[in-house]
């Protein structure tokens, strides 16, 4: 019954809980591990590592593995074995372990006993320890006696631990480093046990003197012994070990060649070539022309197509990196071959007619990258050569359904949208063979098409127009069943036809999608091809899908949110109404949007619920209301010119004030009101744009694109009315911005453009303030206006997940109780956090290090009632860490002099790899009271009772 319930609580997905569940769940473990029955106690054991997951704090894997270490010092070898197996699924937390020394003493106990399988475990579980324990002697010196063992198992298990603790320990490494050689050269060593002797030298590189004598050592095995596996072996540890010092990569290169080239084994060949795609990867600007020349020609000569495929691969690698310019730097000062008749040239354009498919794609990239990389003068034949064999690989495999001829294609397709970036004179041609090619494929490449289509036109719009008619023809009879693939291509094609139409749908092409969608597309796909719609500014026909697939929901959560959504593109879409000129108009559009925006935020606000508080949905549209009221306020603003224009006095008022402003009359204080509000949105976005750590880059430069129009009306404010000598609004920008292609963007930029240069203009020729310039500012507004909303990836879809979780110590016992403290001592804070991820961590970016922010306030003050310093009454202290493992711990020196009681805040902030800070949270807030120290309590009692008594002894004496 407690397995089950520990089991229960183990198997909720969900973080959150409290200490005390954890607690109650280690101990319905430990109830397990006591059990007298061998099955209740593995599979006590098999769960602790979900424990650590659920809880992974020092404290209670602390506890936890100490009660571990008591199964594996007094179990039979079956629960060893599960404790081992669970200590190397934990390795990550091994490092949290606070009582080391108890935890490997019950550990190392075993290896005194008579039975080798338990040596050979606990070899095993010290060789798993080695990242906490590099320099344990007692471990060193066992496991050089078991090396010398007469039993197999407990041999190959020293074999093991050698190698984990020749990793970690630079002394281990050096003084096993003898007796490994030994070993390995003595005539009564096995030559299965070399076998596995020899990759333990991969780990000899902690200094030069070591790797040397490892080298040399691998050499003489390579020569002595010509078998097959010992070559395998011995050269593999050679890479390893040459990758680890870095020094010897350009020998080692020359070395896996000349095996490639002269030894005709097709294991060593095998090898050699994926020793090179690792040293490729690993150090692309150690290859010298001469390396890849000599693989260009193993390539053209190998038989086997498994090696010529290998090669490819090693030369795709290379490529995309800086040694290809290494490749053909050399060419035009040695020798007068032209790029296009070189040996790399000629394997490429060979290999993109070969027909195994996955040499043939392997050939295309190559190609490509020589095109793009390249400039030469005949690189217009190679540009042609290049698009001609991407078209032959796609003509061949756009009509088979296979996963190698998907994976090819799309391998040809993304090569394809690559070459056109680069050289966009080539898109046309391209583009018309896509379509042509449409039409005749089978479903899933339809799919890999419209995606390369829709990357073209995002990045060469003008391609758009040309497109949309084969389109939509191909999308009448784009589907004739319900099944996964045709549900996908019904939503590529709609992507492909919003980014030709750039915004703009006609009647007709709304028509023939909304056939198809209700002939046979499921909710999920009307709900994607509408949120494509949002993400594309086609926000007259999202309106309608979002109405028409909310109630087909089975929450109310779901129900509330595509209500918001709707609402939300009914906001945007009439603001599309808007005139140039027409600013009565305008303000209309700006308040009927408005109506739609309030009722869209009190939806979005009910469909948020605690798993997912939908916090950058709600932040994002408040931030949009509020642009939209400042954007309908500047309006009024210009137009009170109008209704109130200034005085007939307002030059002699600003005469006499000194202030120029006042020659303008009122609209010059309402006027720096509006600049201030859009100011405070600026600093609001860029608020927002810190906090979304997990956003992809497009959301990201949407929110900068959204900052900046706000810094641009500022600005425009400023140097039209304000002050003509302000600075341009690109200093105020997000620092850092990621520069993405997109129609939203280019517009974007297209009105700053115009309206920095219009401002400019009207600057140099009008002096402060004409119906010129309040005109111009309303022109600006309209500009923005008509620049259709982007609602971009993170708004819908969060694909990378990361949150902080943060333990204080001490912490009170009650969350109301404060943590008591003397005025005389330092409280020291200790500040623990876990990073925890979604399921792909990283993938737009990681923490490199945490900054944690500790301040204190006082908030009720019990002593005695005298002006106190402001540097007493707070703490203020910021402290950088690195996770490791993603854990990670610090302590902070707190001092609390004045009596009373103080919250102290806590908050995580996060520093990405490219130096960035995110405020990603959390905050964690804590009561402490100061309490005045027992001394000095009772000297203050002796002299408040001293200066109460003296007049009654003077009296007293004086009768005397």
């Amino acid at each position: 019954m407690s397995l089950s319930t520990a089991r229960s609580f183990l198997s909720e997905a969900c973080y959150g809980e409290q200490e005390l569940d954890a607690n109650s769940a280690l101990m319905e473990l430990d109830k397990g591990l006591r059990s007298g029955k061998l099955g209740e106690q593995c599979e006590a054991v098999v769960l602790f590592p979900k424990l650590f997951q659920k809880y992974p704090f020092p404290i209670l894997i602390n506890s936890a593995f100490l009660k571990l270490a008591d199964i594996f010092r007094l179990g039979n070898n079956f629960l060893r074995l599960c404790v081992l197996k669970v200590t190397q699924q934990s390795e990550k937390h091994l490092e949290k372990i606070l009582n080391v020394d108890e935890f490997v003493k019950r550990v190392f106990s075993v290896i005194h006993s008579n039975d080798p399988v338990a040596r050979a475990i606990t070899l095993r579980m010290l060789g798993s320890l080695a990242s906490i324990i590099p320099e344990r002697k007692n471990a060193h010196h066992s496991i050089r006696q078991s090396l010398d063992s007469h039993d197999n198992v407990e041999v190959e298990a020293a074999i093991f631990a050698a190698a984990s603790f020749s990793a970690q320990s630079k002394d281990f490494a050096a003084g096993i480093c003898n007796k490994v050689s030994e070993m390995i050269q003595g005539l009564d060593t096995p030559v299965e046990l070399k076998l596995k002797l020899i990759p333990m030298l991969q780990h000899m590189h902690h200094d030069a003197s070591l790797a040397s004598s490892s080298r040399e050592l691998l050499q003489h095995l390579v020569n002595s012994y010509p078998s097959t596996p010992m070559v395998i072996v011995s050269l593999h540890t050679f890479t390893q070990l040459a990758a680890s010092s870095l020094i010897d990569i350009p020998k080692q290169l020359q070395l896996l060649l000349q095996y490639l080239k002269d030894d005709p084994r097709k294991a060593v060949k095998r090898l050699a070539v994926n020793d090179l795609k690792l040293l490729a990867k690993k150090a692309p600007h150690l290859w010298i022309r001469e390396n890849t020349q000599m693989l260009c020609e193993c390539a053209l000569t190998i038989p086997y197509n498994s090696l010529k495929l290998g090669m490819l691969a090693v030369l795709s690698t290379l490529s995309g990196t800086i040694a290809i310019k290494q490749y053909f730097s050399n060419v035009g000062g040695g020798s007068l071959v032209p790029p296009r008749l070189t040996d790399l040239v000629k394997l490429a354009q060979e290999c993109c007619y070969h027909s195994n498919l996955a040499v043939a794609a392997h050939g295309v990239i190559v190609l490509t990258n020589i095109a793009i990389s390249c400039p030469e003068k005949d690189i217009v034949q190679l540009e042609q050569d290049t698009v001609l064999g991407v078209e032959s690989l796609l003509m061949l495999c756009s009509q088979d359904n296979s996963p190698s001829a998907q994976a090819t294609l799309k391998t040809a397709l993304t090569s394809l949208v690559k070459l056109l970036k680069s050289r966009p004179h080539l898109s046309q041609s391209a583009v018309e063979f896509l379509l042509g090619q449409l039409h005749l494929s089978c479903d899933s490449s339809r799919v890999l098409m419209c995606h390369a289509l829709a990357a073209i036109a995002t990045h060469l719009p003008v391609l758009g127009d040309g497109m949309l008619g084969d389109l939509v023809d191909l999308y009448r009879v784009a589907s004739h069943s319900s099944t996964d693939k045709q549900q996908e291509l019904l939503v590529s094609l709609a992507t492909v036809i919003f980014v030709a139409s750039q915004s703009s749908l006609s009647a007709e092409v709304k028509t023939v999608i909304k056939q198809q969608l209700e002939n046979v597309a499921n909710g999920w796909t009307v709900y994607r091809i509408a949120r494509q719609a949002s993400r594309m500014g086609c926000h007259e026909f999202s309106s309608e899908l979002y109405q028409c697939v909310r109630t087909r929901v089975a929450s109310e959560h779901f129900y509330f949110w595509l209500s918001s959504l709707k609402e939300f593109s009914q906001a945007e879409q009439c603001l599309s109404h808007v005139e140039d000129g027409d600013y009565s108009g305008a303000m209309s559009a700006i308040a009927e949007a408005l109506r739609s925006y309030q009722k869209g935020i009190a939806s979005l606000t009910a469909a948020s619920t605690p798993l997912s508080p939908l916090t950058f949905q709600c932040e994002f549209i408040k931030l949009r209301i509020d642009t939209l009221q400042a954007l309908s306020q500047l309006i009024c603003t210009c137009n009170s010119l109008k209704t109130s224009p200034p005085p007939a006095i307002a030059t002699t008022i600003a005469l006499t004030s000194g202030n120029e402003l006042q020659r303008c009359g009122r609209i010059s204080m309402q006027m720096k009101v509006c600049m201030d509000e859009f100011r405070s949105l600026a600093a609001r976005y860029a608020d927002l744009h810190q906090s979304s750590f997990d956003a992809d880059y497009a959301t990201l430069r949407n929110v900068e694109l959204q900052q900046q129009s706000c810094l641009l009306v500022s600005h425009v404010i400023e140097a039209l009315i304000l002050d003509p000598q302000a600075a341009s609004f690109q200093e105020y920008g997000t620092v850092g911005s990621v520069q993405t292609e997109s129609e939203y963007e280019r517009r974007m930029m297209s009105v700053f453009n115009h309206v920095l240069e219009e401002a400019e203009s009207l600057t140099k020729k009008h002096p402060p303030v004409s119906h010129l310039h309040t005109s111009c500012l309303c022109d600006a507004v309209i500009a923005l206006l008509k620049v259709p909303l982007s609602f971009q990836r993170y708004f819908f879809q969060k694909l990378q997940s990361t949150s902080i979780k943060l333990a204080l110590s001490p912490s009170p016992r009650t969350p109301s109780e404060p943590i008591p403290v003397q005025n005389t001592q330092q409280l020291t804070l200790k500040v623990e956090g876990v990073v925890q991820h979604g399921s792909t961590p990283g993938l737009f970016r990681k923490i490199q290090s945490v900054c944690l922010n500790v301040t204190s306030v006082l908030q009720s003050k019990t002593g005695p009632d005298y002006k106190i310093p402001l540097d007493t009454k707070t703490n203020e202290i910021k402290q950088r860490v690195e996770p490791h493992n993603d854990y990670f711990s610090t302590q902070f020196l707190l001092n609390f002099s004045i009596l009373g009681t103080h919250t102290v805040t806590v908050e995580a902030s996060v520093v990405d790899e490219s130096g960035i800070e995110w405020k990603t949270g959390p905050k964690t807030t804590v009561s402490v009271k100061s309490l005045e120290d027992p001394y000095s309590q009772q000297l203050r009692h002796q002299l408040q009772q001293g200066g109460a008594q003296p007049a009654p002894q003077r009296s007293t004496y004086t009768r005397f």
